[in-house]
C-alpha cells in the first residue's frame, strides 16, 4: 500500500479506544465517597465533641461534697473517752461553692468549643473532596495523556513500517531520512509515555493515600456533571464582591472560628468570676461521752461559712482578665487572615478559571480545527509531490500537542472548579449555586 495512504488512513480514523468497564474503574464521586468514609480526623473529632460535650456536663456540677471523721481532745495518760469533758468524736461535712456563675460559664465554653467540631467537619469534607479531586484530575490527565499517545504511536508504528516497504520496493518516493525521522519520533513518544507513566504512577500513590489500592484501578473517562459546573451566580449578582465576601463568610472554617471566639469571650467572663469570693459551708457534729460519775453531757454540733477576699487584684484577677481578653483578640485577628486568605484564593481562582474557559473556547474552535486542517494540507501537499514528508510528521505531531494541551486546559479547569466548590462550601448548603446540567462530560478530545 502507499506509504501516503497508510498515513491517511491512521490519520482520519485512527485506533479504537479501550472501551473500560465501569465495574474496573474508579470514578470521581467513587474515590470522593471512600475518602470521606474513611477519613480518620472525622472519627477523631466525633470524639472530641463527645468528649467536650461530657465535660460541659461536668463543668456545671458542683465539686463534691468533703466529709471529715475526727477523734478529738483524748487524755494521753489513759486515752479515756469520758474522762475529759472536751473529748469527743466528730464528724463534719463541707461544700464549696464556685465564684459567681463559674459553673454555668465553664459549661457553656465547653459546649461552644464542642459546637465547633461538626462546622470543622463539614470544612475537613470539603477540603477532602477538593483534595482528592485534585489528586484524581492529576492522575486522570496523565491516563488520558498516555492513551492520546499510544494512539499515534501504533500510527507511527505502521507509518515506520509502510516508509521501511516502500523506501525497500524502490516503487515509492519514501527517503532513507524518511525512515530515520519516522523512528525519531516514535522514539520520542516512547520517551514522551515514560515520563506519563512515571507522573501517572506518582499521582495514584498520592491518590493511595485516600483510596487505598483502589488508585490503581483504571479511571473512570466520564466525569460527572456536577463536578464541570460554574458558579454561575457570580457574574449576575449586582455587587459581585460583596456577595462573594458573603459567601467567604458562611464558610465552615471561618463558622468554627467564630465559635473558638465565643468560647473565648466566656473565657474573659470566667476570667471575671475571680474577682467575687468563692465561699463554703461547714457543718460539724460532736459525740460526748457520760462522765466518769455517769452524768449525761450534752453532744456538739457547729456550723461555719468560709469565704475568700480577692482584695489585691492587681497582679492576679487583672492580669487574668487581661490575658483571656487578649487570646480572644488574637483569635479574631486569626479569623480575619484567614477571611483574606480564603477571599483572596477565591478571586484568584476566578480569574484562573474565566482564562481558563477562554482558552478552552479558544482550542475547541479554532486551534484543534486549524491543526486538524494543516495536518490534512500537510498530507496532501505531500502527495501532491509539493511538501515533503517530514513537514506532513511535524503537522502530525503538533496535532497530538494541540490535543494534550487542550486535555490539560480542561483537566485545569476542573481543578479550579473543585478548588472553588472548597472555598465557596457553606454551612448546611450546596457548594454554590451552579448551572443545572444532566449529563456525564468527557475529557478526552
Amino acid at each position: 500500500m502507499n506509504i501516503q495512504w497508510v498515513f491517511l488512513l491512521f490519520l482520519l480514523v485512527g485506533l479504537p479506544v479501550f472501551a473500560q468497564s465501569p465495574a474496573n474503574t474508579l470514578s470521581l464521586d467513587e474515590a470522593i465517597a471512600h475518602a470521606i468514609a474513611t477519613d480518620p480526623w472525622l472519627n477523631g473529632s466525633r470524639h472530641r465533641e463527645d468528649a467536650l460535650t461530657s465535660e460541659s456536663i461536668s463543668a456545671s456540677t458542683l465539686p463534691d461534697p468533703k466529709v471529715s471523721l475526727m477523734a478529738a481532745n483524748f487524755p494521753t495518760d489513759s486515752f479515756d473517752i469520758n474522762q475529759e469533758p472536751m473529748t469527743q468524736l466528730t464528724v463534719g461535712v463541707s461544700q464549696m461553692f464556685p465564684r459567681g456563675d463559674s459553673l454555668a460559664l465553664s459549661s457553656r465554653q465547653k459546649q461552644e468549643l464542642a459546637e465547633q467540631e461538626p462546622l470543622l467537619r463539614q470544612n475537613r469534607q470539603a477540603k477532602v473532596a477538593a483534595t482528592v479531586s485534585q489528586l484524581w484530575l492529576e492522575a486522570f490527565r496523565a491516563q488520558e495523556s498516555i492513551r492520546l499517545i499510544e494512539r499515534d504511536r501504533s500510527l507511527f508504528e505502521h507509518l515506520v513500517d509502510a516508509t521501511k516497504a516502500s523506501y525497500s520496493s524502490a516503487l515509492g518516493r519514501a527517503r532513507q531520512q524518511d525512515i530515520i525521522r519516522a523512528q525519531l519520533e516514535l522514539t520520542r513518544l516512547d520517551d514522551r509515555l515514560t515520563v506519563l507513566r512515571q507522573q501517572s504512577e506518582s499521582a495514584q500513590q498520592r491518590l493511595s493515600e485516600w483510596v487505598g489500592g483502589r488508585a490503581r484501578l483504571p479511571l473512570a473517562q466520564l466525569v460527572p456533571s456536577q463536578y464541570g459546573d460554574e458558579p454561575t451566580s457570580v457574574g449576575g449578582q449586582p455587587d459581585s464582591d460583596r456577595w462573594l465576601y458573603e459567601q467567604v463568610n458562611r464558610h465552615p472554617l471561618l463558622l468554627a472560628l467564630d465559635q473558638r471566639i465565643d468560647a473565648m469571650e466566656t473565657g474573659v467572663e470566667l476570667a471575671r468570676q475571680k474577682y467575687k469570693p468563692e465561699w463554703g459551708l461547714s457543718a460539724q457534729y460532736g459525740y460526748r461521752d457520760d462522765d466518769p460519775m455517769g452524768r449525761d453531757r450534752a453532744d456538739l454540733f457547729s456550723v461555719g461559712v468560709t469565704f475568700d477576699l480577692p482584695l489585691f487584684t492587681g497582679k492576679r484577677q487583672d492580669k487574668d482578665v487581661s490575658a483571656a481578653t487578649s487570646r480572644a483578640e488574637a483569635l479574631k485577628t486569626d479569623k480575619l487572615l484567614m477571611a483574606r486568605k480564603l477571599m483572596a484564593n477565591l478571586d484568584t481562582a476566578l480569574v484562573q478559571l474565566q482564562r481558563l474557559n477562554d482558552r478552552r473556547a479558544l482550542y475547541a474552535e479554532q486551534l484543534l480545527p486549524q491543526m486538524s486542517e494543516q495536518a490534512e494540507a500537510a498530507l496532501a501537499a505531500y502527495n501532491n509531490d509539493d511538501g515533503d514528508f517530514a513537514e506532513a510528521v511535524r503537522a502530525r505531531i503538533a496535532e497530538l500537542n494541540a490535543k494534550i494541551d487542550f486535555l490539560t486546559i480542561r483537566i485545569d479547569r476542573l481543578k479550579m472548579i473543585a478548588e472553588l466548590n472548597y472555598l465557596l462550601s457553606k454551612n448546611g448548603s450546596e457548594p454554590f449555586p451552579a448551572t443545572s446540567s444532566n449529563h456525564a462530560e468527557g475529557l478526552t478530545p
